[in-house]
């Protein structure tokens, strides 16, 4: 084997992984946004886990990609231990569909149709589909089935590179000799491992042995044990991930590495216990890539039947390898705990997560809104501590999602998911500010209660039209948020614009009161503060609008759609119209026998 056989290898291995690499984020890219609400409902039982962690394996073609996905869903709370156990052991048996594929390569026949069954055959062919599609793309999804063609046919381009690299080898002096060393269980074991590891993809791992295969040199007696390290060896990824996780997703990695290692333990025990009493004709026989394929998946398959039954004990052993702690019990900021960087290995799931927390936070500014809108009604310490704790959260929210976003920023996404990252990335200093502005209104009511002042009849229901409007706003704008309806959007400015109206009547009314002497100056000041607060909370929710709609339609300039629709639109007329109508303020002449009290 010369120089140049070395490079040709190493160029083949490059290529492969890169394929591999390259269909997989594709893959997960097209199928991702709808992965994790999959995982959550179709682990019910533990025959539809091992399905599900078959088929998501089989489709992103990585199982350490599904295990680690596993591993984060379980650290964020979506997936318990005992969900998790049975989509770990279907992403074993999902991942021996790679082998499948890769043996094609070993076909020889002379036969027009078997011909075109070898990669060397189809996937010039699907890379030429792939170019057409990329070339051609007027959408996201058709985009990345060319990328996953692509990625495919590079795949098979190093697996042929590598298998014809080392044809060399077959004549090499002493390499078989070499060989024969991993015919020993122990050290076959641990070279399958550590090559898994170090190239951190058993798919990568047995796709080396197939090229090394295709030689001849290998047989069945040095195959074996290689093939059940590599199983051991793709426990190496989950197991990094796991680095600075919740004792429940180290549980979960711990599973992993036990499935592997108890069913490598086992399936070696007894073949070659069986073995020595009656050896087996086919050991010192070369092996062939179909060979391994069959190898592969028998030990995956037959591991996965005898532990998927004691499933619940891999459970409870590796709760008492990984107790529960103090310090667990008494962890806070668990909701946190959905932006796992482990999620970042699929950025839609991770940026779903993401949007979902962000949901969540601007149900909170609205909930802090609503409970200051009753203490401008009537103070009670209690709401008043409520407001203050839910600001103090939203602010957290915003800290955590912003420093989660600037991580998937660095990750490649489908510009679906790009879309959502912006509009979400828009809104939630919105968000923050809508709760600041609620605690600013909590503040002014607790400033009344200290004063022991209160507002006119007639203010009281001028600003419970005021502020009902507001609620309905932010009420609306949650709705357009968390459906990214477009057309829904479109009709939050004209409501805002009437709580802009209503703002400046009310500051005329205010201004009127003080000249007729029924309004001390002091009181102007709080009302001022209250009715500034809910006009900038309505501007708020006009941004969030915005976004949604500037994002979704592409126009990006926010100040020339707001031009637009504001000049030229009717149905922004009507809307305007509708809403003025529903949120008029009280008549003062309804109050003329009422303003004796201040305001």
């Amino acid at each position: 084997m010369t120089f140049f056989n070395i490079l040709s290898l190493i160029g083949g291995l490059a290529l492969f992984l890169y394929g591999m690499d390259t269909m997989t984020n594709s893959l997960s890219n097209v199928s991702g946004s709808q992965m994790k609400a999959i995982m959550k409902n179709l682990t019910s039982n533990k025959f539809k886990g091992v399905a599900l962690g078959a088929a998501i394996t089989a489709l992103i073609q990585s199982s350490s990609g599904t295990t680690v996905i596993v591993v984060g869903l379980v650290n964020s709370g979506i997936m318990t231990l005992k969900q998790a156990v049975s989509v770990i052991m279907g992403a074993n048996v999902g991942t021996t569909m790679t082998a499948w594929i890769l043996s094609l390569t070993s076909l020889s026949s002379d036969n027009f149709a078997v011909q075109m069954m070898k990669p060397s055959s189809f996937s010039p062919i699907l890379a030429m589909i792939g170019v057409i599609f990329l070339i051609t793309a007027h959408s996201e999804r058709r985009t990345e089935i060319g990328k996953v063609l692509l990625g495919f046919a590079v795949l098979m381009y190093g697996m042929e590179a590598m298998s014809n690299s080392m044809k060399p080898l077959a004549n090499m002096p002493g390499f078989g000799d070499i060989l024969l060393l991993f015919s020993n269980p122990i050290l076959g074991v641990i070279a399958g491992a550590a090559i898994t590891a170090l190239v951190q993809s058993s798919s990568a791992s047995v796709g080396i042995l197939q090229s090394l295969a295709a030689t001849g040199l290998v047989n069945y007696a040095v195959a074996l044990p290689i093939i059940m390290g590599q199983n051991i060896g793709t426990c190496a990824t989950a197991l990094i991930s796991t680095i600075g996780a919740k004792r429940n997703a180290r549980r979960a990695a711990i599973i992993h590495l036990m499935f592997n290692l108890f069913g490598t333990i086992i399936f070696m025990v007894l073949f070659y216990l069986v073995n020595a009493i009656r050896p087996f004709p086919f050991m010192g026989a070369s092996i062939n890539p179909v060979g391994i394929a069959i190898v592969h998946t028998t030990m995956n398959v037959l591991t996965t039947m005898v532990l998927l039954p004691l499933s619940n004990y891999l459970v409870t052993l590796a709760i008492r390898l990984i107790p529960l702690t103090q310090e667990d019990i008494e962890e806070r900021d668990e909701e946190f705990q959905r932006l796992d960087d482990r999620l970042l290995e699929n950025p839609s799931i991770a940026l779903q997560q993401s949007f979902e927390l962000s949901v969540q936070m601007f149900g909170f500014a609205r909930d802090a809104l609503k409970y200051a809108i009753d203490l401008v009604d009537k103070f009670d310490r209690e709401k008043f501590q409520r407001v203050r704790s839910l600001e103090n959260k939203v602010d957290r929210y915003e800290d955590k999602l912003g420093t989660y976003m600037v991580k998937i920023s660095a990750k490649t996404l489908i510009d679906k998911d790009a879309r959502l990252q912006s509009i979400l990335l828009q809104s939630i200093g919105d968000f923050e500010r809508i709760a600041d502005h609620a605690r600013n209104i909590a503040e002014s009511a607790r400033e009344m209660e200290e004063k022991q002042v209160e507002f006119s009849e007639q203010a009281r229901n001028e600003l419970r039209v005021y502020t009902a409007a507001t609620f309905d706003l932010v009420q609306r704008t949650i709705e357009v948020y968390e459906t990214n309806d477009v057309v829904l959007a479109a009709s939050v400015e004209p409501f805002e614009e009437v709580i802009d109206y209503m703002n400046d009547e009310m500051k005329v009314r205010h201004v009127d009161r003080i000249r007729e002497g029924t309004c001390s100056i002091e009181l102007g000041f709080i009302l001022s503060d209250i009715t500034t607060s809910l006009e900038r909370i309505a501007d708020h929710c006009s941004n969030i609008a915005v976004s949604v709609i500037t994002v979704n339609t592409q126009t990006y300039e926010s100040h020339s759609y707001m031009d637009h629709v504001r000049k030229d639109s009717e149905i922004f007329l009507k809307e305007y119209r509708e809403n003025r109508e529903k949120y008029k303020l009280p008549l003062k002449r309804d109050y003329l026998n009422n303003n004796d009290n201040d305001q």
